[in-house]
């Protein structure tokens, strides 16, 4: 079943509650749907496989559930969004270190008259790029809770104009002949719906906490 729009990138402290009972499966259900996407690409950004940024996703919800008991939600402190990316990032960082004595093992065990073999450069998994990169992507999904709010609040021609416009970066006059409108129309459309926009990423950010 499609999430609501409002349940994509919720902090809500409802839903940390409800966690701290492990044997709430719907709930942990609800929470895996909602940050899997968001730990995942943070793993591949930081030069993770797709199957060890799986792993990391895992890991990371194992981290949440022998944690949450201790978590006090309290965003004036320590917000969800920092307290998720540090355990996300240590999982992380333990991958790199997994892999790097993987390759020193195999290191050594190679034909030592041959050249010696380069070590693959290995990402620094603390590094300020990584923080970077998680508010990207939970910008991004901000956005996108946003968007699918706004989308029901207005009309289908609003939205595609905005979808045209906005979005696509079409011409005015390109968007106008393809949907028979004239170049206020599509300035009003673009106007109504970032403004839209802007309020429900507000109504998001004070939601989440941040």
């Amino acid at each position: 079943m499609q999430q609501k729009s409002e349940e994509i990138i919720p902090t809500r402290e409802s839903l940390l509650g409800r966690l701290k009972d492990w044997k709430d499966d719907e709930s942990w259900r609800e929470f895996f749907g909602i940050y899997r996407k968001l730990i995942f690409s943070l793993a591949i950004k930081s030069g993770l496989s797709a199957q060890e940024a799986e792993e990391v996703v895992q890991e990371t919800i194992i981290s949440v559930a022998k944690t949450i008991q201790d978590f006090d939600y309290d965003p004036g402190r320590c917000s969800f969004k920092s307290w998720l990316r540090l355990l996300a990032q240590r999982r992380i960082a333990d991958f790199f270190r997994k892999r790097s004595r993987e390759q020193m093992v195999g290191f050594s065990q190679a034909d030592q008259t041959d050249r010696t073999p380069a070590i693959e450069r290995i990402p620094d998994p603390n590094a300020a790029s990584l923080e970077a990169a998680w508010e990207e992507e939970w910008q991004a999904e901000l956005l996108s809770a946003a968007m699918a709010r706004v989308k029901n609040q207005v009309s289908a021609e609003q939205y595609q104009m905005f979808d045209f416009y906005a979005l696509k970066k079409m011409p005015v006059e390109k968007v106008a002949k393809a949907l028979g409108a004239n170049t206020a129309q599509i300035y009003l459309a673009r106007h109504r719906i970032t403004k839209l926009l802007k309020k429900e990423i507000a109504r998001l950010e004070e939601k989440m906490g941040d």
